[in-house]
C-alpha cells in the first residue's frame, strides 16, 4: 500500500509544482515583476514535491495508525499546516535589490495551496485498502 501512496504524493507534487510553474509565469506578465532571486522554478518544483512526498508519509503513517479516521485527519491536519504556512510569505524580508516587495505574497500565498489542492484533487484516482467495506470486493478483482 506504501507504494501506490508514494505515487500519489509523487503525482501530486508533480502537480502543484506545474500549477505553481504555470501560475509564476501568469503572475510575471500581470505584474511584470521578476521575483526569480527569490522564487525560482527549481525552488517550486522542489518545494511542491518535498511537501507532497512529507504528506505521503504523514498520510500512510496515520491511515496506517488510525484506519478508517485517518484520512479524515489527515486531510485537516494538510489543510490548517498549508493555511499556517501562509504567514511566511507575509512575513519574509526580501533582498533590498528586489522591486516591489509588497507583491511577492501575492505570488506565495497562492503557491502555498498548491499541494494540498493537488493531493485532494488526484485522491479519487487511487484507491485503497480502507476505501473497502468488509464483504465489498475492490475494485478490477
Amino acid at each position: 500500500m506504501f507504494k501506490k501512496i508514494f505515487i500519489h504524493g509523487l503525482t501530486a507534487g508533480v502537480l502543484a509544482a506545474v500549477a505553481g510553474i504555470i501560475y509564476n509565469r501568469i503572475y510575471f506578465f500581470a505584474t511584470a515583476v521578476d521575483y526569480s532571486k527569490v522564487l525560482n522554478t527549481v525552488s517550486i518544483i522542489g518545494l511542491s514535491v518535498a511537501a507532497c512526498i512529507a504528506a505521503c508519509f504523514i498520510f500512510y503513517a496515520l491511515t496506517s495508525w488510525l484506519k478508517t479516521k485517518g484520512e479524515v485527519i489527515f486531510n485537516f491536519i494538510f489543510s490548517m499546516g498549508s493555511f499556517a504556512c501562509v504567514a511566511i510569505p507575509i512575513s519574509i524580508s526580501l533582498p533590498l535589490d528586489v522591486q516591489f516587495p509588497e507583491l511577492f505574497p501575492g505570488l506565495a500565498v497562492p503557491m502555498i495551496f498548491f499541494p494540498v489542492i493537488a493531493w485532494m484533487t488526484i485522491r479519487p484516482l487511487f484507491k485503497y485498502e480502507f476505501d473497502y467495506r468488509p464483504g465489498q470486493k475492490p475494485a478490477g478483482v
